[in-house]
């Protein structure tokens, strides 16, 4: 069950649900929780690899990152990919998942955000995202825009082994934009 603005503040009251820096009133929907951009953007390092290759690992610098200032943007150009973060920090309890889905301020501009789709139970950190440029026009995204919505929801009941006591689990405590871990691909 996707939870409520009500019950969105419930949580989040109650400390299932952080957020570093904490949320402003207006980041709360009806039913979701809009995120903000963070200030780092990963492009793949074209100049030094041309194929990826899940089986044989993801090289260390398969992707350089961009550190922008107050005020700075980055300019993403058509049918090009990049790897940003939300500027929040986030910890899930056991007992709630949070899906993530785009902006459609966005889509409609072609810029289409993704993730994994679930934020897991017991997870911490900021949450990866992949942006691609679908459009045949450059766009301009800013840190501190607003990038994703999390709607939050109950599990049945709380996780008997959470995301942060999951030995598979590769993206624990992340910060900023988190390159590809294949190590439980195969």
């Amino acid at each position: 069950m996707i939870l409520s603005d009500r019950d969105i503040k419930k949580v989040i009251k109650d400390k299932s649900l952080i957020f570093k820096p904490g949320l402003k009133f207006d980041q709360i929907g009806p039913a979701s929780i809009d995120l903000k951009l963070g200030p780092v953007f990963k492009v793949f390092h074209i100049e030094k690899h041309s194929l990826l290759d899940p089986k044989k690992g993801i090289p260390d610098n398969l992707t350089k990152a961009f550190f922008l200032k107050k005020g700075e943007y980055f300019i993403l150009h058509p049918d090009s990919f990049i790897l940003a973060s939300t500027k929040e920090y986030i910890k899930v309890s056991d007992n709630l998942v949070l899906r993530v889905e785009g902006k459609s301020t966005l889509a409609r501009m072609g810029i289409l955000v993704h993730t994994a789709g679930y934020v897991d139970p017991g997870f911490e950190g900021t949450i990866t995202l992949e942006i691609s440029n679908q459009s045949n026009l450059a766009v301009k995204l800013y840190p501190e825009m607003y990038i994703c919505q999390v709607a939050v929801e109950y599990l049945s009941s709380p996780a008997e082994v959470p995301y942060n006591k999951r030995k598979k689990s590769l993206y624990s405590s992340s910060r900023g934009p988190v390159d590809a871990k294949t190590k439980n691909l195969f």
